[in-house]
């Protein structure tokens, strides 16, 4: 049990409660431990805390437009690498056409977000259709492919070592945000049974050789049969390959309270998070916030993928870009969402957007740096529009 030292206390013109009655004309800032979870200070400033004149070093956010990573792309262990640490890694697939072989991932559980196109998916649970907004959650060892008439842009999110889980709901009980049963499994279906004769797409007439490429510490294997390795026609068990669709998760809501992103999990893993924001009608409350607050995130780095719709907290920030914002980058709405900040011109947000929250810094890898938008640190300069 962690014995923090606390000692709630109120000093100068300050609200008591977090992200509501702001002192007029103040904007505030949390410092905290442990993300959204532990001890926290909530302090109020005359100024934007992003309204440097410049910002020099390693700490500097990024964006990235992953829509130019466009080059085609016929493997999974082809995908462009974005970000990585030891326990968590990101990748884009911009799958060209059907893959020609099987995949495996032996170095941890691969979750799947489809950003656009669609697919069916072939593996050793059965099928399953894929499409945009899907997340597909892939155990570590699964045997699978995706067979697609048009390209399909996807973000990998490898939980090195480990597996995903879903998030304890505490108090609203295991059937908010989501309920379980919503969850879908691949089936052993017609479509299933009549791939396991076929060879793989492109093969010379008559062949039916497969191959399965196994990923084990970055390094290929490739494993040959003369039949299809997907021919199972049963099986049983509580681990599955799994979809749920963004346009299925019901988001926690306070019309008094700015929740936090963590309110948001959708998966966990043991050093990170992935969270899910989905459109949702803004606070009513007049003295509540309407735009996240501004926060240290001095624990974890932070990822958000922007998939769908119209992002309310930032500006020139279009679908298909990423985002990465260092721990300890203060950071919050970019100056144009601050004229919002109290009274929004509409009823809801209107956007898809993917979180990650690691909590080991994230390394940049070798594609990100090429479709870097260089001016997003200045971005966050200036005043409320």
């Amino acid at each position: 049990m962690k014995r923090y030292i606390q000692y709630p206390r109120v000093a100068g013109q300050a609200s008591r409660q977090a992200h509501a009655d702001l002192p007029p004309g103040t904007y505030e800032r949390e410092m905290g431990k442990e993300g959204f979870f532990g001890p926290a200070a909530f302090f109020h400033h005359r100024h934007p805390p992003t309204g440097w004149s410049s910002f020099e070093g390693p700490l500097r956010p990024h964006a990235f437009d992953l829509a130019q990573l466009d080059a085609p792309m016929f493997s999974p262990w082809e995908a462009a690498p974005l970000l990585e640490n030891a326990h968590c890694r990101l990748r884009w697939l911009h799958l060209a056409t059907s893959m020609d072989h099987l995949a495996r991932n032996a170095d941890g559980d691969e979750l799947l977000f489809v950003h656009a196109g669609a697919a069916e998916l072939f593996c050793d649970f059965g099928h399953l259709a894929i499409a945009a907004g899907d997340y597909v959650v892939l155990p570590r060892g699964t045997m699978w492919r995706l067979s697609c008439a048009a390209p399909l842009a996807a973000l990998l999110i490898e939980a090195s070592n480990a597996c995903y889980q879903l998030p304890d709901k505490g108090l609203v009980g295991p059937h908010a945000i989501f309920d379980p049963a919503m969850l879908d499994v691949p089936a052993i279906d017609a479509d299933f049974l009549a791939q396991q004769d076929e060879g793989p797409p492109g093969a010379p007439a008559g062949s039916r050789e497969w191959s399965v490429r196994i990923k084990r510490r970055q390094q290929i294997s490739i494993a040959r049969f003369p039949w299809n390795p997907l021919d199972a026609v049963g099986w049983h068990g509580d681990l599955a390959v799994c979809r749920i669709n963004v346009k299925d998760i019901r988001p926690l809501m306070s019309h008094r309270y700015h929740l936090p992103p963590s309110a948001h999990t959708t998966f966990v893993a043991p050093r990170f998070i992935v969270c899910t924001f989905a459109p949702r009608p803004f606070e009513t409350d007049p003295g509540a916030l309407k735009v996240p607050f501004f926060h240290n995130n001095d624990d974890y780095d932070e990822v958000i993928f922007y998939h769908a719709g119209d992002f309310f907290s930032r500006d020139n920030i279009h679908p298909g870009m990423l985002s990465f914002h260092p721990a300890g980058f203060t950071h919050g709405p970019h100056p144009k969402a601050l004229s919002r900040m109290l009274v929004q011109t509409k009823a809801a947000t209107d956007e898809y957007a993917v979180m990650i929250d690691a909590r080991d810094p994230l390394e940049v890898g070798a594609a990100a740096p090429a479709v870097e938008w260089q001016g997003y640190v200045d971005s966050w300069k200036g005043s409320p529009a």
